[in-house]
């Protein structure tokens, strides 16, 4: 729905170096569905975006973080990387912007290779990033596209999505 909605955001978004991943069609549980339903949920936004964009998108972050061996599978099947979260700034509980910042910032598990969760549809998440990349960046921290970060092979996933290198 987003490409459609947004497409010249979408080409703004990669146009300004961004990274363009796949979030599914249909914003599913993707380890309730069949493989042909997850395969199909990936495949419809990929089509979307080629079409669009001419970009061949690879990252894949699925939404709940519901994932499972099978949605990892698939996922590789369809040519993507499966990317988990380990930083959750709660911005889709709109409880404001100092919240997100403290959150993020105070997080227990933020460290080298988080992965940050924000929502692009969140009420406050604007207005929070200038001062939360600020901060993370006076902690030491340097921004980088998700792209950039992950492993690409000889890794696995542990149980709370972080990859392992082999």
């Amino acid at each position: 729905m987003w490409v459609e909605s947004y497409p010249d955001d979408v080409k703004a978004i990669l146009a300004a170096g961004h990274d363009l991943g796949n979030h599914s069609e249909n914003h599913k549980n993707m380890s309730q569905l069949s493989d042909e339903e997850k395969k199909e949920e990936l495949m419809q936004v990929h089509q979307k975006v080629q079409e669009l964009t001419g970009y061949e998108m690879y990252l894949f972050r699925p939404p709940y973080g519901d994932y499972d061996n099978a949605v990892v599978k698939v996922a590789k099947d369809c040519g993507y990387y499966p990317i988990q979260w380990d930083v959750d700034s709660l911005d889709w509980k709109d409880y404001g912007v100092d919240s997100i910042i403290k959150t993020v910032t105070e997080h227990k598990h933020l460290g080298n290779g988080s992965i940050i969760l924000c929502h692009n549809g969140a009420k406050y998440t604007a207005q929070a990033l200038d001062t939360l990349i600020t901060k993370l960046e006076k902690q030491g921290y340097t921004i980088v596209p998700v792209s950039e970060l992950i492993y690409k092979d000889k890794y696995h996933l542990n149980h709370e999505g972080r990859q392992i290198s082999n």
